[in-house]
């Protein structure tokens, strides 16, 4: 098993961008907050919004599949959702009107999730789904990127999240990306990053949040 690796503030997200402006938090996958995360981040308060990459790990991460199984299996889904929580409520007394939620694989399954909470105005997840006994009403347009390549439990498979999407009226859009495999946009794992999907799944996010979080 690998060795965790510390990570810059350890505990505390990590800001980018004005306070002010329309909030987006950026979830980590199962890995942790490699340093890919940083120009992603940027990247999108460019765009001008104030974006927010939260730590679930207690200050490590991982490039280990192993490990990050481990960190994944001991977290508390409650707990951060708390922190999501925290981010919005202090994001909302500086001003932001709006909020997004991006997420990969776990962190887009913690996005969805949180954004059944009514909190958000967009959510956008990275090869992620919500199987059918946690899926509530996700009240706010939802977008999917997903690998051509992936393994899913059952009841959790794209189809059938999107057709419980579309039977509660949530506006959803979908994109496979061909040849890809799950963990396309993590620049951080030997391997896994498909830049030219990966590129054009940002483009597509900074568009959808473009058109939801706009002012």
């Amino acid at each position: 098993m690998a060795e965790l690796v510390p990570i810059p503030s350890p505990g505390a997200p990590l800001y980018y961008g004005l306070p002010g402006s329309p909030l987006v938090i950026v979830s980590p996958d199962w890995y942790g907050r490699l340093p890919w995360l940083d120009p992603y981040a940027d990247a999108l308060s460019s765009q001008g919004y104030r974006v927010v990459v939260p730590d679930f790990y207690d200050g490590v991460c991982t490039t280990d599949a192993e490990t990050a199984a481990g960190l994944r299996d001991a977290l508390d889904p409650g707990r951060v959702l708390g922190i999501l929580d925290d981010i919005v409520v202090e994001a909302r007394e500086e001003g932001s009107a709006k909020v997004g939620l991006i997420g990969f694989s776990m962190g887009g399954w913690l996005a969805l999730l949180h954004a059944q909470g009514g909190d958000a105005d967009a959510v956008v997840a990275y090869y992620a789904t919500l199987g059918v006994e946690e899926h509530g009403i996700i009240p706010c347009p939802v977008l999917l990127h997903l690998a051509e390549n992936d393994e899913w439990s059952p009841g959790a498979e794209p189809d059938s999240f999107v057709a419980r999407l579309e039977d509660h009226g949530t506006p959803v859009s979908q994109f496979t990306y061909l040849g890809t495999e799950h963990s396309f946009a993590n620049a951080s794992i030997p391997g896994s990053i498909d830049s030219r999907a990966a590129a054009l799944a940002f483009a597509r996010t900074a568009s959808f949040l473009d058109k939801h979080l706009g002012e």
